[in-house]
């Protein structure tokens, strides 16, 4: 340790004690990356609160010697949110992992942001809920709250953002606040939920959510359509959305992800674009809902159609989704994955994908298009290799391209994997002038700029 780091160590350890604090090599490197491809830098000490009085005091020292502090759930990030490039302290959340209360009756419960979705909806089972934000990835609910993250369910029930109802929140003053209440609406003030949820550690270090929860459907039925072709997929469901079928979940994987998939999971789907579907309400609605979809899809050349009512059917299939990014990793050794994200108005998805394929085919790169299209959303996941410096600059030039094509569209540079710093430079472009009012809020919140610095806003140099 240098003497900064030293002394640094001494005064977190009066306050919290030597076993919540970390300088070993291997625990900092653990905490020196996140699941992207960016380049990997260690934090100088990681520690382990237990409570949000232990959060306050790391970032009132944090503060009083301005270093750097940057908040860790399971490093499950895809743009390099949690890396300390600017070293400095990582906490971790992992101690904090306690679910506080279930109020079932308000549909609402609140959690650690060290818990995670499994762990969480182990436990709303026993109450008949289930907390809806499916990111793949069993993340933590604090890291998903900062990401605002998504995934397959938001087309029915909405982002992480749309399901915080009250958060606190320990600012970099070492105020400990709360952003929201219990009830369903307000009109009071401005909504702080908001600001911190999708903030990515820059304006807050989050110690506990209250998030709203489901009554688990009383009948689920999973669906797989195959299609000739990219563009009949996305079509179909943009007319299953227009047409009004409450649908849960509709996610696109292309030929090649289809492959991949077979492959990992040992499943034998159609290696064609292919959705796969879900709807969730009674039988008797959902009997309807499915004779529905299937004219839809037939009306879009669907080849075949199949419907899922075991669960572990449906597990399967959703299990084939969900390990598609570890599926093209093993397929492609001594490769690394490069997921990127936009998002786009739905009457412009077809376009968007169309044009990623061709882009794609044009590079020569090797991957796959998959999706959350039923909200416009849209993944490509490249495999690269890192040591060929010509494929890494066609990578970038490939992401560069299909951003800003989703930009012209007044869509989105991500849709739900966040900022960090693999999407800033984009930010200028996509904000304007409102990108201003953003670097001015995070001056006033953080003046001294130490809550995951140069993430998501880019901080201004000295005498800037």
């Amino acid at each position: 340790m240098n003497t900064d780091t030293e002394t640094l160590y001494e005064e977190l350890q009066n306050v919290l004690g030597k076993d919540q604090l970390s300088t070993n090599i291997t625990v900092r490197e653990q905490h020196g990356r996140d699941e992207s491809y960016h380049e990997p830098s260690n934090p100088d000490l990681v520690v382990f609160p237990s409570c949000a009085e232990d959060v306050r005091a790391i970032v009132k020292t944090a503060a009083a010697h301005e270093v750097p502090v940057i908040p860790f759930g399971l490093g499950t990030s895809l743009e390099g949110h949690v890396i300390p490039y600017d070293r400095g302290i990582t906490i971790d959340f992992s101690k904090m992992n306690r679910i506080v209360e279930v109020r079932e009756k308000d549909f609402l419960v609140t959690v650690q942001p060290g818990v995670t979705r499994s762990q969480l909806n182990k436990e709303l089972k026993k109450h008949g809920l289930f907390f809806s934000v499916d990111p793949g990835a069993d993340a933590t609910l604090g890291g998903m709250a900062a990401t605002n993250a998504s995934g397959t369910t938001s087309v029915k029930y909405g982002v992480m953002r749309d399901q915080v109802r009250d958060l606190e929140v320990v600012t970099p003053d070492g105020s400990i606040i709360h952003t929201g209440n219990l009830a369903q609406k307000s009109s009071s003030g401005y909504h702080l939920n908001s600001l911190f949820v999708g903030s990515e550690g820059t304006l807050g270090c989050i110690t506990e959510l209250t998030l709203r929860v489901y009554g688990i459907p009383e009948h689920i039925v999973a669906a797989r359509a195959s299609f000739q072709e990219l563009d009949d997929a996305v079509e179909a469901v943009v007319s299953i959305l227009q047409a009004g079928v409450p649908i849960a979940r509709v996610e696109l994987l292309d030929e090649m992800s289809m492959v991949q998939a077979n492959r990992f999971s040992e499943t034998d789907y159609h290696e064609k674009p292919t959705l796969f579907l879900e709807f969730h309400g009674n039988e008797a609605g959902l009997a309807q809902d499915v004779e529905f979809t299937k004219e839809i899809v037939a009306d879009h050349g669907c080849e075949s159609v199949a419907f899922e009512t075991d669960q572990g059917a449906r597990n399967r299939l959703w299990d084939a989704r969900h390990n598609l990014a570890y599926a093209y990793i093993h397929g492609n050794k001594g490769k690394k994955m490069m997921v990127t994200d936009v998002c786009v108005p739905i009457s412009e998805l077809s376009g968007a994908i169309r044009d990623a394929r061709r882009r794609l085919d044009t590079f020569g790169l090797t991957g796959g298009i998959l999706g959350h299209v039923g909200d416009g959303n849209y993944h490509v996941l490249l495999m690269i290799d890192m040591e060929d410096p010509r494929e890494v600059e066609k990578a970038a030039q490939f992401n560069e391209q299909i951003v800003e094509y989703a930009l012209e569209r007044r869509g989105t540079c991500t849709g739900e994997h966040g900022v960090g710093v693999g999407k800033q430079k984009y930010q200028e472009l996509e904000h304007g002038d409102s990108l201003r009012v953003m670097e001015r809020i995070k001056e006033a919140l953080d003046p001294k700029g130490i809550f995951n610095p140069n993430k998501l806003i880019k901080q201004k140099e000295a005498g800037q």
